[in-house]
């Protein structure tokens, strides 16, 4: 059984989660320097407002992140030692008093981290393609005036302290929650192509024109890259629920903390989903594993071994106790949903 919650709280301050509860945190917060999220950072410090209108861009910039911090240190409290940060961050690139200039968010969120004591481990660049026929920005054809275009954001890959250690029972679930050999060589590429997702919320009580959740696939690799089954999975800045959803399938508890009440109320009826929803994105990861293998030739096929629980054959012997259980229900109450397995 797992649980999954969705609170409505300011993570700065997370009183509601217990001292190193937490074995991995998995978020996208919001991306200082983008203006769609200048109200929100604004509200929590008047001063930015000043900032960006007199054309301090790194002054709001620094105090921006000073925001960040506090959610950053309140994550620190409460992961357990040995436990991962995974942080999805663009930079951002803005013009103010006619200066064009890029704002580095991920090289900030870094150095805090590096800061704090932590390991900072290889990141991934996640590239999302633009549609856009115009690859590049400023003076068209003419040299010494254009700049490139972002297409590419940092998913930043922290750990607390040292290896974790697995013994006992702890193993068990390790062994049960690894992942696919064909999974781990597309999981633990430097550059995953994952196409973003913009969510409209037509709600008069949501005080942000979207909500820049991004695509599923993104915390549910982290969640099964850096966390075992029955681990607990901290989103500080959840959105819609998407890193609990991503937990719901993949036997693992969540919380889920969002300021804005209006999307928080949201996010609790995102994640009702049945357990119909959940079951077919596990059917389809176990599709496509099987279509892997059988699109291996024979002769590799014979060198595969079997997986008992799944009855088939997998590449290597740590796939062999791959273990990954059916949603039976979800249940709610308030703002806890409840998922059991079979």
């Amino acid at each position: 059984m797992t649980t999954h919650k969705i609170i409505n709280a300011n993570s700065a301050e997370l009183t509601s989660v217990p001292d190193a509860s937490v074995n991995l945190v998995v978020t996208s917060p919001p991306y200082p320097m983008i203006e769609m999220w200048d109200s929100l950072f604004c509200d929590e410090d008047p001063s930015i407002t000043y900032d960006l209108n007199e054309g301090h861009g790194f002054a709001a910039f620094t105090k921006m992140h000073e925001i960040l911090n506090r959610v950053w240190k309140e994550c620190d409290r409460v992961l357990m030692d040995n436990g991962f940060v995974c942080v999805n961050i663009g930079d951002a690139t803005r013009t103010l008093n006619g200066n064009f200039q890029m704002y580095p968010n991920h090289a900030y969120i870094i150095n805090f981290f590096q800061a704090l004591g932590y390991s900072v481990l290889p990141d991934i660049h996640w590239r999302k393609p633009s549609n856009s026929p115009n690859k590049f920005m400023g003076s068209g054809m003419y040299p010494a005036g254009a700049y490139v275009t972002y297409e590419h954001e940092y998913i930043l890959v922290f750990r607390k302290g040292g290896k974790r250690a697995f013994s006992g029972a702890s193993r068990k679930l390790r062994q049960k929650s690894a992942y696919f050999w064909e999974e781990r060589n597309v999981w633990f590429s430097d550059l995953w192509e994952v196409k973003g997702t913009n969510q409209v919320i037509a709600a008069s009580s949501i005080t942000r024109d979207r909500n820049a959740s991004y695509p599923f696939e993104i915390p549910f690799r982290l969640v099964n890259m850096y966390s075992a089954e029955g681990d607990t999975v901290l989103d500080p800045f959840v959105g819609l629920g998407t890193t609990n959803l991503a937990c719901m399938v993949s036997n693992r508890n969540s919380i889920g903390i969002e300021i804005d009440a209006g999307i928080a109320a949201l996010a609790i009826e995102n994640i009702k989903k049945s357990p119909m929803q959940l079951n077919a994105i596990i059917d389809d990861r176990l599709m496509k594993h099987r279509s892997f293998v059988d699109g291996l030739p024979s002769e590799k096929q014979d060198k595969c071994y079997l997986n008992v629980h799944h009855d088939f054959k997998v590449k290597t012997k740590q796939e062999m106790e791959i273990q990954i259980e059916h949603v039976a229900d979800v249940s709610a109450d308030g703002n806890v949903v409840t998922c059991t397995y079979q």
